[in-house]
């Protein structure tokens, strides 16, 4: 039975629906941002998006649990949000390898402009990062936080296409 929903500010039908979020993202509707770390597991967070706002591990989720809904991908998170934590990501050095970047930028969006740092570390428990320590992704969201002067918001970005 087909499953739709809303993928990055756009609305797109999946025909299965008996596959995880995960990959009715990446199979059926080519989204790469989220990756597949641990599938079926839930365990590293590398597949983090956003549900209605929400942060939620892609791999363990039903694509039929979230008919309906919108979904928020990295690749969907508004330039106003996503830019600076991606370019303070890689002034702190956290992040090396950056596959499970995507879902850490997620997840910290979802924390809102300037989140506390116990906020923080409880966030990142649901990542594991096998390249870096937490200390630079710490720092990443603690020098945006400094920085941030507007409101963060988690809305998809706009295409012109």
């Amino acid at each position: 039975m087909p499953v739709d929903l809303t993928v990055d500010g756009r609305a797109r039908t999946v025909q299965r629906d008996g596959v995880s979020l995960l990959e009715a993202l990446r199979d059926e509707l080519g989204v790469r941002s989220p990756k597949d770390g641990c599938s079926p597991q839930g365990q590293c967070g590398c597949c983090t998006v956003l549900v209605d706002g929400q942060p939620r591990v892609a791999c363990v989720t039903a694509v039929r649990r979230v008919a309906g809904r919108s979904i928020v991908t990295a690749d969907g998170l508004a330039p106003e949000v996503v830019e600076p934590l991606a370019h303070a990501v890689l002034a702190a050095g956290g992040s090396q390898c950056g596959f499970c970047t995507p879902g850490i930028l997620c997840r910290l969006a979802a924390l809102g402009p300037r989140p506390e740092p116990a906020a923080v570390d409880r966030a990142l428990l649901a990542h594991l990062c096998r390249c870096t320590g937490w200390q630079g992704i710490r720092e990443t969201t603690a020098s945006v936080s400094r920085t941030s002067a507007t409101t963060t918001s988690t809305a998809p970005a706009t295409s012109s296409t």
